[in-house]
């Protein structure tokens, strides 16, 4: 689960292979914004078929690949 999170933001930020990794904070780091957040629950949505709603989930709890990889689990 982790490593297609991880796979999915590397696609949406562009970043490289081994850039994200599972602690990091990807607000602290530039890496995710609003519009990014958004692509992301897309993305996710389409790859596990779960739904996330965006707008009940506080921010910290998504700042990392690792929180959002657990609360995809949870959404299984």
């Amino acid at each position: 689960m982790l490593d297609e999170v991880i796979k999915i933001l590397n696609e949406i930020v562009g970043a490289d292979e081994g850039e994200i990794e599972a602690d990091l904070n990807l607000f602290e780091a530039g890496l995710l914004d609003s519009f990014a957040v958004i692509q992301m629950f897309v993305a996710l949505e389409e790859k596990f078929g779960v739904t996330l709603a965006v707008e009940t989930l506080p921010r910290e709890e998504i700042v990392t690949p690792a929180l959002i990889a657990r609360r995809v689990e949870q959404a299984l």
